[in-house]
């Protein structure tokens, strides 16, 4: 009686969204599949995002769902059109977890818990045959081609038909994160782009002339850590690309971040790496036209100081009216039609992003022209690459994790393909 083959066996590094959705898709398609990882456990940055609730992905039809990818919409496109939106809502139906769609059209699950979903996950993939292998971190390949890795018991080597890298960008390396692979991926002919922080958070530059960089110790101290809205944002990018919002941001020790900061973040690190700044204008009263608005600032307020005017008249207390105080002079403060026209359109010069180590997310990475349409290293056949290291962005609202596990399938897949 004939012995049958053994199965082909595919190394999937990183066991993030990405790389267990390719482990997914391998163990599916019969090969042996073995993961390594290394933390001490995986899905650490999916666990993390599951404290905010776990936003999976958005309810956004395409083709606006692809819009948000910027320049790579075309490439990422094509993932989705393997894995989008609905999709991961019915992929994570199968694994027992009921999702809803939140008011501002984010998916979530419907226990806004990750821990449950991440435990069902696993347990299918172990059941599927796959073996992890925890703290093992990826050195790149000696010279028989062999992958390096470095375990709690010393470096070893490990043999491969196929491998699926996914090992993130490089934002949270306490999670594991680190970027480490970019010199490595290089090296072997992959074009790699800088590595820069995405979904962000931007530190000011001088909000009033002749002041230091920042807010002042005042302000700092009193606001940092609080919210501002409603409010609406408003900046000119490089190639004269706008964007204009409303949402809310959070006051922080140096600067700005939050959701309506991290969604103009690509536009604003594009003008700051041009120009060495950025400006954003806000506009504290996004509900009233600018006509309204000095009408108001303009009614006589007779013995009232003009706080007590703007906050009986404009609401204006607080954060906001310390926001007018750190961009303008006393005399502008003063002057009812620069007054109307700064609640409007208040300016904040922005200076530098916070470090790519805080970022949510990273743009750069692996460039897409170095792959083919599987996703498969055109310098190393054999080699896939998935999620955070390819160089696409996305803004936060379940874009990223989307876009995460539909590379991620079509790396597994690929993988698969190119084993037969």
């Amino acid at each position: 009686m004939p012995i049958s083959e053994s199965p082909r066996r595919v190394a999937v590094i990183g066991g993030g969204p990405a790389g267990l959705m390719a482990a997914e898709r391998l163990a599916r398609a019969g090969l042996s599949v073995d993961l390594y990882d290394a933390m001490a456990s995986v899905g650490r940055k999916f666990l993390l995002a599951g404290k905010g609730g776990l936003n999976l992905t958005h309810s956004e039809a395409r083709p606006d769902f692809d819009s948000r990818f910027f320049e790579r919409q075309r490439q990422v496109g094509a993932w989705l059109d393997r894995f989008d939106g609905e999709a991961l809502r019915a992929w994570a139906q199968g694994l027992g977890v009921e999702t809803f769609v939140g008011t501002s059209g984010r998916v979530f699950p419907r226990d806004l818990k990750a821990a449950p979903m991440l435990r069902a996950w696993l347990s299918r993939l172990r059941a599927q045959g796959v073996r992890f292998h925890m703290r093992h971190r990826w050195l790149g390949w000696d010279a028989a081609g062999a992958l390096r890795l470095r375990s709690p018991e010393g470096e070893t080597t490990v043999t491969a038909d196929a491998v699926v890298l996914a090992l993130g960008g490089a934002s949270w390396p306490q999670l594991g994160s680190d970027g480490a692979w970019a010199p490595l991926l290089a090296e072997v002919g992959a074009t790699v782009s800088p590595l820069r922080a995405a979904n962000c958070g931007f530190d000011l530059g001088t909000t009033r002339d002749g002041a230091a960089p920042g807010w002042s110790p005042f302000f700092a101290e009193k606001f940092a850590g609080q919210p501002v809205k409603p409010v609406a944002l408003t900046a000119e990018g490089v190639d004269g690309r706008r964007f204009s919002r409303q949402g809310e941001f959070v006051v922080t020790a140096t600067g700005i971040e939050g959701s309506l900061v991290y969604a103009a973040s690509a536009l604003l690190r594009e003008k700051l790496e041009r120009d060495g700044e950025a400006l954003v204008h806000l506009d504290l009263l996004p509900g009233r036209d600018a006509a309204w608005v000095l009408e108001q600032v303009a009614h006589p307020r007779g013995s009232r100081s003009l706080s007590s005017h703007l906050k009986s008249r404009l609401n204006i207390e607080g954060l906001k009216a310390g926001l007018l105080h750190e961009v303008l002079t006393k005399d502008e403060y003063a002057d009812t039609a620069t007054l109307a026209r700064t609640l409007k359109a208040l300016p904040l010069r922005l200076r530098a992003a916070r470090p790519v180590a805080e970022a949510i997310s990273t743009a750069g990475g692996v460039t897409i022209e170095s792959l083919d349409e599987r996703l498969m290293l055109k310098a190393r056949p054999g080699v896939f690459i998935a999620g955070e290291m390819l160089d696409w962005e996305a803004p936060t609202g379940g874009y990223l994790l989307t876009a995460s596990m539909a590379s991620g399938l079509v790396a597994g897949d690929g993988a698969a393909a190119y084993l037969g």
